[in-house]
């Protein structure tokens, strides 16, 4: 099939995902298994670790420079608006406008980078005239100090100042240092993530003909399941057809055999009838006589002149007048005989009908193999047909140039490899570059921390307040000449701090704010969608350089999100409008022949036989055996009564409790043996009698019971059974017509099961388009944005932030440097108690003109002078 001249398109397509199928087919679908599949070693997510703390805190921080929303019509026009070589193309409203707009956007920017550049003009020059000032003896410059009475605490403060400025300028730094040792150490592990993208790739490479050859392998799970349905087609066709005969077979069949079940209970019934009639003759003929005997003894008895004596002729004649209750009380001798129905049942089962109803049960039950052997030869056809679908496939499949274009895409994968291990250690010497460059960076911010923490130490271990501003000591004038060393450093390196930190942050701020973060919500790739955007020429650049086709609606934000969501690359690049699947897996060409084959199926049934002619005409025969004729009311009139008048036991007791009321003798003995005698018929010849009244009760009342339905129950079998063969002959045709149809279907719907399945695996497992979308996060997210983007942020925010405090640092290392060194002259204060005038002469608050009452230190003069 063509399966495969689609997975050679989606060769192209780059790569493959490790989607691990979750789905479970239905019960009685065929299970075609998984599509094998490899796991991938890239990992797309990125942990910054303890540094992503400083991270976060630059996104704020841009948040609060840009708190504006990503400007996605301002780009899209910016991109689309196109401007000329002539002046007058940047005047034209619409581009006056645009600029205005991006000018709104990048205020923050632009303010921020002002204040930078700003910074980096005036420094420089402040710190020139700062220098020429004191170089002038003014701004601090001149050696002498003035008495203050606020001048500890002013000193306290200024080195608390300095202090905190300098640890937030060490804070700073630290940030800086640790922002550049992670881009380093990051684009040194790069080289792995880079390794892991090529390794999947060639992952996907390797696995992509399996894939083929697994798809294309599982048509022999379609074909054998056909072939195995096939084979069994007496089972399945034979007993689909035998099922829907079934209902009305069955039961006509069924009611038949039941007839002949009941034709032998009717013989055994009437044999029963006729032995329990002559038994019951016989026997009451006997008890008769017996009994009658019974009765001439006991008056023999009782005439004895034993019975005249006055205790004993009142029991005498009670037993006298009761003698006439031993006689029996049922007359069988005068009931109907049952011969001539007998004899017309035993006529009727000289045939035996229930061989015949089993022949028609066999006949019926071998409709499966009836099918297998006159549909041989059409199946021996379609199986041939389906060993010639398979040939197709696999003569197709090697037609396909799959290993030419894999070998030539190693080939590409394999040097794009070896381009990119040749020049990783460039980028690694030149990072190396950038690495030093900014250690350097850092370092001069930490020059000048050194100063001003060794001015900090040196100048309050070694300030004495007990000492003269010109008697200070060497410690405490060492570290005021540190402080002014910081400030020197500070006015020479800030500048160059600022641009960099001004470069840095115009730069990584816009990435962050036009590249990282839209990507992150996928707008960035709403912008790249914009129609005409990429090309004038053509609506969607995508679908115009995968498709060939401007005018499909294929987006990058599209394909990212569905290779995000691991589908398969056939339905990220709507590969349909190249090759459509539903055109080359459309298995009409392959079913339309496999449906001619099977509808030539044609099963003839007319051989069955439910019930031939001789087996009706023996029902008829038994409806007709008389059955209904018999006197029933006669039979049940005698079965009702009671074999004899008396019953004998009981009167066998009553006697015997009489002759216990006679005196002791002979007569009493006399009586008690006529009692046994009489129990002793009874238990002899009236409990058999019973017995047989018992058989041939029931015997008549089920001869009684069916007798009347024989009739009924006989004509509903024959019109059943004729009823049943009449669907056979008539309607078996389009019986079998609907049933090939749905074993046809049957059959056509494995193969619909596979090019659905084929389908599926297609859209959403072979070639699943996952690993892309991880190329794509790699290099942008992981390795512009996380790797390079948050460092380089991080490296300008800590660096500014060292930049704007050697400004407070630098006025209160300055001011404190007065408080430290040792200064050339000195205020002397008068007594005001002795001399009041000369204060008031003097001025200044008690204090003498240094130029009048300086006291001279050479020391500190020549030391000033050498600095």
């Amino acid at each position: 099939m063509a399966v495969e001249l689609l997975l050679l398109l989606l060769l192209f397509g780059s790569t493959v995902s490790e989607v691990q199928p979750l789905h479970k087919p239905p019960p009685g679908s065929l299970d075609f298994g998984f599509v094998p599949v490899k796991t991938y070693d890239t990992n797309t997510y990125h942990e910054p670790g303890p540094i992503g703390i400083l991270f976060r805190l630059v996104h704020a921080f841009l948040y609060l420079v840009q708190p504006n929303s990503f400007p996605q019509d301002l780009i899209q026009k910016l991109a689309q608006q196109t401007f000329g070589n002539v002046q007058g193309d940047y005047q034209k409203p619409e581009n006056v406008v645009l600029t205005l707009q991006a000018i709104y956007y990048e205020i923050g920017f632009i303010v921020s980078a002002a204040l930078g550049l700003l910074f980096v003009l005036l420094l420089p020059l402040v710190g020139l005239c700062f220098c020429m000032c004191r170089c002038c003896d003014n701004c601090g410059g001149e050696m002498h100090q003035r008495h203050k009475k606020n001048a500890d605490c002013r000193r306290g403060c200024f080195a608390t100042f300095l202090f905190v400025a300098s640890l937030i300028i060490s804070i700073g730094v630290l940030c800086a240092y640790a922002a550049n040792q992670h881009l380093t150490s990051q684009v040194r592990g790069a080289k792995n993530l880079v390794h892991s993208n090529f390794k999947d790739l060639r992952i996907f490479l390797n696995d992509t003909p399996g894939q083929i050859d697994y798809l294309v392998s599982q048509y022999n799970t379609t074909k054998n399941k056909a072939l195995s349905d096939l084979n069994n087609v007496g089972p399945l066709l034979g007993s689909r057809v035998q099922e829907r005969f079934a209902k009305e077979v069955r039961p006509a069949l069924d009611a038949a055999l039941m007839m002949a079940g009941a034709i032998r209970e009717t013989k055994e019934a009437l044999e029963n009838v006729s032995v329990s009639v002559e038994v019951l003759q016989e026997g009451t003929e006997r008890l008769h006589a017996n009994l009658t005997n019974v009765k001439i003894h006991l008056s023999n008895t009782l005439s004895d002149s034993a019975c005249s004596a006055a205790q004993a002729a009142s029991t005498c004649n009670i037993i006298r007048n009761s003698l006439n209750q031993l006689n029996i009380n049922a007359n069988f001798s005068g009931l109907p005989g049952v011969s001539t129905q007998l004899a017309k049942v035993n006529d009727v089962l000289k045939i035996d009908l229930s061989s015949l109803v089993q022949k028609g049960y066999a006949a019926f039950n071998d409709t499966p193999d009836l099918v297998l052997n006159q549909t041989r030869n059409i199946l021996s056809d379609i199986k041939n047909l389906l060993d010639f679908i398979g040939s197709n496939i696999t003569s197709f499949t090697e037609m396909l140039p799959v290993q030419k274009v894999l070998a030539d895409l190693t080939i590409y994968l394999t040097q794009s490899e070896a381009y990119v291990q040749d020049y990783f250690p460039v980028v690694e010497q030149y990072d190396f570059y950038r690495w030093l460059g900014c250690l350097i960076l850092c370092c001069m911010v930490i020059l000048i921390l050194v100063f001003y923490c060794l001015g900090l130490l040196c100048g309050t271990c070694g300030y004495d307040k007990h000492a003269s501003p010109t008697t200070r000591g060497c410690i405490s004038n060492t570290g005021g000449n540190f402080l002014m060393a910081g400030v020197g450093f500070s006015f020479l390196f800030s500048w160059v701090l600022m641009i960099i930190v001004v470069i840095t942050f115009v730069t990584g701020g816009n990435v962050e704010k036009l590249v990282c973060e839209p990507y992150e919500d996928r707008t960035l790739f709403k912008v790249l969608d914009t129609p005409y955007l990429l090309n004038q020429h053509w609506r969607s650049y995508l679908s115009a350089v995968v498709l060939k086709n401007p005018d499909i609606n294929l987006t990058f934000e599209k394909v990212y999100s569905d290779c995000k969501e691991n589908k398969g690359i056939y339905t990220t690049l709507h590969l349909e409008n190249l090759f459509n699947i539903n055109e080359f897996l459309n298995i009409s060409m392959y079913t339309e022949d496999v449906s001619l084959k099977i509808e030539h199926i044609n099963v003839n049934l007319s051989n069955i036989v439910l019930l031939d002619e001789i087996g009706k005409r023996n029902l008829l025969d038994f409806s007709s055996s008389g059955i209904d004729g018999i006197n029933f009311a006669a039979y049940l009139t005698e079965i009702n009564k009671s074999v004899t008048k008396v019953d004998l036991l009981s009167f066998a007791n009553d006697l015997e409790a009489r002759a216990d009321q006679l005196p002791k003798g002979a007569l009493e003995n006399a009586l008690k043996g006529h009692a046994n005698s009489i129990r002793m018929i009874h238990n002899q010849q009236v409990v058999p009698l019973e017995q047989a009244m018992s058989t041939l009760n029931q015997s008549i009342r089920l001869l009684q019971r069916t007798s009347s339905e024989f009739m009924i129950k006989v004509k509903n079998v024959i019109s059943a059974v004729d009823a049943a063969q009449l669907l056979i002959s008539n309607d078996a045709s389009v019986v079998i017509i609907q049933e090939t149809k749905k074993y046809m279907d049957m059959i056509i719907g494995y193969f619909e099961q596979y090019v659905e399945w084929v389908k599926e695996s297609i859209t959403m497992e072979v070639a699943a388009c996952k690993p892309i979308a991880n190329v794509v996060d790699t290099a942008v997210d992981i390795f512009l944005c996380s790797y390079v983007i948050d460092s380089v942020n991080t490296f300008w925010f800590g660096l500014g932030g060292c930049s704007i405090f050697l400004i407070p640092a630098v006025i209160c290392a300055v001011k404190l440097s007065k408080y430290y060194r040792r200064m050339d002259t000195e205020d002397v204060y008068d007594d005001v108690e002795t001399i009041p005038m000369k204060n008031m002469e003097n001025g200044n608050n008690g204090y003498h003109k240094e130029h009048l009452y300086g006291i001279h230190n050479p020391v500190m003069t020549s030391s000033e002078e050498q600095w």
